[in-house]
Formats: C-alpha cells, structure tokens, sequence
C-alpha cells in the first residue's frame, strides 16, 4: 500500500490560521495529479509550530478528503513526548488514517534503547500501522540501522522513511528485517540511487509542486523504464536542490504559490525565503516545465 511517490503534505496557512478550505483543495489536487499517498502534518507540514487541535484537524481533513478514492493517508504522529505521540497517534487511527508516521524523537536526544522503546510503546498502545521516521539532521539523533532491523519484528512497525542520505542502509535493512518491511526515501535527490539499493519509494517534498513528474518518475522505475527514469529526474533534480536552497518548507510553499496553490506564508520562527533564494525556485520550476 505504501509505495512509489508519496507527499510530504505542506500545511496552508491564511490569516494566521490554517487555511482548511485550501488545503483540502491541495489534497484534492494532488489526488487527481496521481500521488500514490498522502503524509500530513510531518517537518513539511509544519508541525513543530501547529496546536494539538490543528495537527488533527489537519490529519481529518486529509482522510475526509481521501475517502473513497483509493490513496492512502499517513497521519504524522511524532513527538519527543512518548505519551504525547500516542494521543496524536490514536487520533490517527480514529479519524480513519490507515497509518501513522512517528519520528525520532528530537531535543531529548535519547539513545537506542530509548528509541527501540518510545516506538514499541506507540506500536504495543495503537492498532494501526506505524512508519518510522529518522532524519538526523532535524532531531540531531540517528536511528541505526540494527535498532530499525530490531524495530521491523514489532507489531505494527511496519517501515521506515529514512533521510540519513546513506544509500548502503536499504540494502542492510533488507537483508535483515522482517519480510515485507517497507523503506521509502525521505530526500528527494537520492530517491532513485534508494530505490536501487532496494528501496520502496519517497515521502517527497517536491510531490508538493510537481506530483505528477514525481508519480511518473516511480511509475518508470516500476516498470523499469530506465530512459524515462533518468530523463525525468534530470529534470526534477535542480527542483529537488531548489527545494532545500533555505529551510523546507519554506521553498516548496514559494513553489506553491508560484502555482496559484496557497500562500507561501509559514509561522515563525520560520520567515519568508529571500528574493536570491525565490529566484532559484522559480527558474527550477520553469526548468522542470511546471511554470512559464
């Protein structure tokens, strides 16, 4: 169910507040632009800086806007309080998400052992799958790769986004945890040499502006179109670069934007990216043939 070109949903903000008629436009979107699912309220979504009651709104809105359609929503759940990530992820589970992304817990900076068990106490409290989420450099703590193998024999764990940028990890992960566990690319630029080391697909920033390239670019490799593949990502990859010029979510809003999609604005301590940094985002997009 959780494989090929997923996105890392944005959060739409206007006045102040999120702006829920644009983003269930955005969802609605994106569903029709062929994204294989849906991941809210995660680092792309702003979730550091939404209310308890915001996160899952935003997460309802996701699944009713999804409802019936056949693509899947993974709510994300994370907290570095362990208590606190349960409460998020039994309301995924209650709204109707057919999974929930929890992230290495960040600030706390705890070891192993401490991750092995704040995620078996999410996966032993809620019945609902659960996608492990470790990217370094936002919770300065890396989740290795023989606590995820250790984590794969849980019930309910059910894969990984991983954004540690080491392409040898798919493979070790492979080889050792449990059949069918799932691994999905967490950077859009190395996604493809992830899918090579025996990766499942992305949770993508870049689905946000350019979710149908993004869909046939995995559609390709699927089929091993490797020509397509290729010619696709040339195109993708100065978008992908574009998209982290400054601190995501920041570009891929502009992109947004640019697109008559929602407005760029985020909440701080997030600010508006610089005219050098829009400049670059928008001559990427121009690149890729999404704007003129």
């Amino acid at each position: 169910m959780f494989t090929g070109s997923l996105v890392a949903l944005i959060t739409p903000f206007k006045n102040g507040s999120v702006d829920e008629k644009g983003f269930e436009k955005f969802v609605t979107w994106q569903i029709a632009e062929g994204t294989d699912g849906l991941v809210p309220c995660g680092t792309t979504g702003e979730s550091p800086t939404l209310t308890f009651d915001e996160h899952k709104r935003v997460i309802d809105i996701c699944v009713q806007t999804a409802k019936g359609t056949g693509v899947p929503v993974i709510a994300g759940c994370g907290s570095n309080s362990t208590a606190e990530a349960i409460e998020l992820t039994q309301h995924a589970k209650a709204s109707g998400a057919e999974a929930a992304m929890l992230v290495v817990p960040y600030y706390n900076k705890p070891t192993q052992e401490g991750m092995y068990q704040h995620f078996k106490a999410v996966a032993d409290a809620v019945d609902i799958p659960i996608i492990l989420y470790n990217v370094p450099p936002r919770t300065s703590c890396d989740l290795q790769v023989d606590t995820v193998i250790r984590l794969s024999q849980v019930r309910n764990i059910v894969g990984i986004k991983d954004a540690s940028y080491d392409m040898a990890r798919p493979t070790l992960t492979r080889l050792k945890a449990a059949k069918g566990f799932i691994q999905l690319s967490g950077e859009d630029a190395s996604a493809m040499g992830f899918m090579a080391q025996g990766g499942d697909g992305c949770i993508s920033v870049t689905a946000n502006v350019a979710p149908r390239l993004c869909g046939d670019m995995h559609d390709a490799w699927k089929a091993r179109d490797l020509d397509k593949v290729f010619e696709i990502q040339d195109r993708l990859m100065p978008l992908h670069k574009a998209m982290f010029v400054e601190t995501s979510p920041g570009p891929v809003k502009y992109g947004a934007e640019l697109l008559g999609l929602c407005s760029a604005k985020m909440r701080l301590p997030l600010a508006d990216i610089a005219e050098a940094s829009k400049k670059q985002v928008r001559e990427a997009m121009v690149n890729a043939g999404l704007i003129n």
